[in-house]
C-alpha cells in the first residue's frame, strides 16, 4: 500500500524528520538560516512506513519505465536499491563530485549509457545536487527523464532550476502538504505559517533577516 502525500508529511513530523522552529532557525550547511530541517533517514527506521514509501516510489518509478535506477549519494542511495529491487532492475549510485582516486567514476555501478533513469532523491532543497547528479548520468550516454524524491521544500529557485536542465520533478509530498498538516496538528500557529511561507519565497532575504548568510 502506498502513502498519499497527506499522509507521508504526517509520518515525516510524526517520525520527527522534520522539524519546524520558525523563532529558533536552523543553520544549514551553507549558512543560511531556516524554520525548517529535514532528515528522512530517520524514516528508514520505521519499517512499516519505509515499506509504503517504497511502495509510493515503485509506482512512480515504473510509470518512467525505466532500465536503471539510480540513487544519489547518501540520502537517496537506500531508497534507489529498495526500489530497484523491487522492480528487479540493475541499481547504480551517484556521487556528488567523481573519486579522486581509483577509476575517477562518479557513478558507482552498471555502465549508465543507453540506459532510462529514475534518479532517486530524499530530499529537494534548491536542488543543484540533484541536478549534478543527473548531470553526471547523463555525461555517461543515460537519459534522466526525472528525478524522483520523498519530499521538496518547493523553493522556486529549484522549480526554474528543474526547469532549465529540461530534468523532471516528481515528489511524495511537499511544503505546502506539510505545512497544512503541521497546521491542523497545532505544530504551526499562524504566525508560524506565515513565517515558513516568507522563509519559502524568498530564502536568501529570510535568512539575513535573521542572522544567517
Amino acid at each position: 500500500m502506498s502513502l498519499s502525500a497527506r499522509d507521508l508529511a504526517a509520518c515525516l513530523l510524526e517520525a520527527g524528520a522534520v522539524r519546524l522552529q520558525p523563532a529558533d532557525p536552523f543553520t544549514w550547511a551553507s549558512g543560511l538560516k531556516s524554520p525548517i530541517y529535514c532528515d528522512n533517514r530517520r524514516l528508514l527506521g520505521v519499517p512499516e512506513v519505509r515499506d509504503q514509501i517504497v511502495a509510493s516510489l515503485v509506482v512512480r518509478s515504473a510509470a518512467l519505465a525505466p532500465t536503471l535506477v539510480a540513487g544519489a549519494a547518501t540520502a537517496g542511495v537506500p531508497w534507489a536499491a529498495m526500489v530497484a529491487d523491487r522492480l528487479k532492475l540493475p541499481m547504480a549510485y551517484v556521487r556528488p563530485t567523481p573519486k579522486n582516486h581509483g577509476m575517477g567514476r562518479q557513478v558507482e555501478g552498471p555502465l549508465a549509457k543507453g540506459h532510462r533513469v529514475v534518479l532517486v532523491e530524499d530530499l529537494i532543497s534548491t536542488g543543484m545536487s540533484s541536478l549534478r547528479c543527473a548531470e553526471a548520468l547523463r555525461a555517461e550516454g543515460a537519459e534522466v527523464p526525472a528525478v524522483l524524491a520523498l519530499f521538496s521544500y518547493g523553493l522556486p529557485q529549484a522549480e526554474a532550476a528543474f526547469a532549465a536542465a529540461g530534468v523532471g520533478l516528481a515528489v511524495l509530498s511537499s511544503f505546502e502538504v506539510l505545512a497544512g498538516e503541521a497546521e491542523a496538528r497545532g505544530i504551526l500557529d499562524a504566525a508560524g505559517s506565515t513565517a515558513l511561507k516568507a522563509w519559502r519565497s524568498d530564502t536568501v532575504a529570510w535568512s539575513r533577516a535573521h542572522g544567517g548568510a
